[in-house]
């Protein structure tokens, strides 16, 4: 997983984090509490038809943890080598597990002649286990990360060649509103004078044993005109060797754009140093976007967020947002992480709050029996639509109540913090979370939205359908004409704490008779994905 995220201690802009996630932003189907290997990172096969004498080196920076989960002492980051002629990866070097805070570096000298041929190849591989101390599993996901930086490969190197002339961005850049990472463009131009950030924050680290003169520049474009809205240069200063800035350029500019619906901006900072400096590096980007949402938190989750344990069934979890104009809420939007055999895939109530001197007050909104959804890709989000929409104006505040004493694992982003913006609700009273960073919630305001059978949505009950009789005692008929056609259809019953209680492939007629009697959801799934629910009675 390529990202600028999972550490703030980086030397350099854009790390690699290896964990316990596939391709797909899956847990490893062979995850387990023994352990298992996990990610591959693999180079391009490289001609190394060089002789000992040539000193070739390889160099890199490592860090457990981060801002993510760090390894137990039975993890593993393992450097492999391919040697082309025998076709055989061989372990060179194996990471400290100690609970090191910034990035160490690394060097390793390749002199063996079976890897000094064309077609070489190295690769890092991590070796995770799942938590056996966690006995909730709704709580084991993401886990055990290895972050890797600047990986250097060279001749005419030595041991002690651990310095780098480069001065680079250490950070990426981020959202230059007061509050928010995203909003709707309309909301924004009503209090641009209050939302519009001051300054640009920006950091950036000599890697050098040399002090380095440094010249910053700035560019902001509007993306729907493609025109440079302002652009300017923050000036010159030195920087001592190995030394970390962190740089506030003043800003006197607003976001200004004719459209009535939504803007784009892309600010851009680049650095201007000496001729030799690699570039790839000394440029970042962020992408101002003003749609139809309002967001806090940064689209990566580093963390997993949720109420569990005794007490905490009906347990509710609340985000403060203020609409600054009267607006319809169409929708709201959650990233959920994908937790140990699905286990927070359970039933929850949609909730939208009001303000009651500062703290979530009468319900304006409730929407039963949601159920939890994973986006399709690593850090993706799940839209709950709400048929109806809800009028806000001012302070409102959305989030769930649980239907169980589950663990939801909503995506939980560690860069930016929450202000004192989030609550949860035990035993009859309000608290404010005092844990630092940003739910993963994003009420969608303005105009209905328009989906299409791909959009990752909440399935709709599934008026269409047919299911008789309801109530029902032993068995069920179904007549869902288009899943019989789908040969990965499938039905599943859950009760009222979201509990899957069978889940077996689609035909016309059901056994339920091992179900008791109580009132139940019927979810049908076709393609590995939940197209429809209805309410099922069953009587005895």
């Amino acid at each position: 997983f390529i990202n600028s995220t999972y550490s703030n201690q980086q030397i350099t802009i854009g790390i690699a984090t290896l964990d316990a996630l596939d391709n797909r932003g899956k847990l490893y189907e062979t995850a387990t509490s023994e352990g298992f290997e996990a990610d591959h990172l693999t180079s391009q096969p490289i001609n190394l038809n060089y002789t000992s004498a040539e000193n070739i080196w390889l160099s890199f920076y490592y860090l457990p943890g981060g801002l993510g989960d760090k390894p137990e002492l039975k993890d593993s980051l393992t450097l492999q080598f391919f040697a082309p002629e025998e076709s055989r990866w061989r372990s060179v070097w194996k990471a400290d597990t100690s609970r090191q805070l910034k990035f160490k570096p690394v060097i390793i000298r390749i002199e063996d002649s079976k890897y000094l041929k064309n077609g070489f190849k190295f690769r890092f591989v991590n070796w995770a286990s799942l938590s056996a101390d966690i006995k909730d599993p709704s709580m084991i996901g993401n886990c055990d990360h290895w972050n890797i930086d600047y990986v250097y490969l060279n001749k005419n190197r030595n041991a002690a060649d651990t310095s780098l002339a480069d001065v680079a961005f250490s950070r990426p850049l981020r959202s230059i509103l007061k509050t928010h990472e995203a909003m709707p463009w309309k909301q924004f131009r009503q209090v641009y004078l209050q939302e519009m950030g001051s300054s640009i924050p920006i950091h950036y680290r000599n890697n050098d044993k040399i002090t380095r003169n440094v010249t910053r520049n700035f560019e902001i474009r509007d993306m729907l005109t493609n025109t440079v809205s302002h652009s300017f240069s923050a000036g010159a200063a030195n920087v001592d060797p190995f030394t970390n800035v962190d740089y506030n350029a003043n800003l006197i500019y607003t976001f200004n754009n004719s459209s009535s619906d939504s803007a784009i901006f892309r600010i851009t900072c680049y650095l201007k140093t000496d001729d030799f400096d690699p570039k790839g590096n000394d440029t970042i980007v962020y992408t101002q976007v003003f749609r139809n949402y309002f967001a806090y938190d940064d689209g990566s989750s580093e963390g997993g967020y949720g109420i569990n344990g005794q007490g905490s069934r009906n347990a509710m979890v609340a985000y403060r947002f203020k609409s600054y104009l009267q607006d319809t809420i169409r929708a709201i939007r959650i990233c959920f992480n994908d937790s140990y055999l699905n286990s927070n895939q359970r039933a929850f109530d949609m909730m939208i709050w009001d303000d009651n001197n500062g703290l979530p007050g009468n319900v304006i909104y409730s929407a039963e029996n949601m159920l939890v959804e994973t986006g399709d890709v690593l850090n993706g989000f799940h839209t709950y639509i709400l048929p109806d929409g809800v009028m806000v104006n001012g302070v409102f505040y959305a989030g769930w109540r649980q239907r169980s004493e589950t663990f939801l694992n909503a995506g939980f982003d560690m860069n930016t913090p929450n202000r004192g913006r989030q609550y949860y609700w035990l035993n009859g009273t309000w608290l404010q979370s005092q844990k630092d960073g940003s739910i993963m919630i994003r009420p969608v305001v303005g105009a209905p939205i328009k989906t299409t059978s791909s959009d990752d949505v909440n399935p709709p009950e599934s008026k269409n359908y047919k299911i008789w009789p309801n109530p029902a005692s032993d068995q069920i008929n179904l007549n869902f004409s288009e899943l019989a056609l789908s040969r990965s259809a499938y039905v599943s019953i859950i009760d009222l704490q979201g509990r899957e209680l069978m889940r077996v492939p689609y035909s016309e007629r059901i056994d339920i008779s091992r179900i008791r009697p109580g009132i139940y959801t019927l979810i049908t799934i076709s393609e590995g994905r939940r197209t429809g629910y209805i309410r099922l009675v069953i009587t005895k």
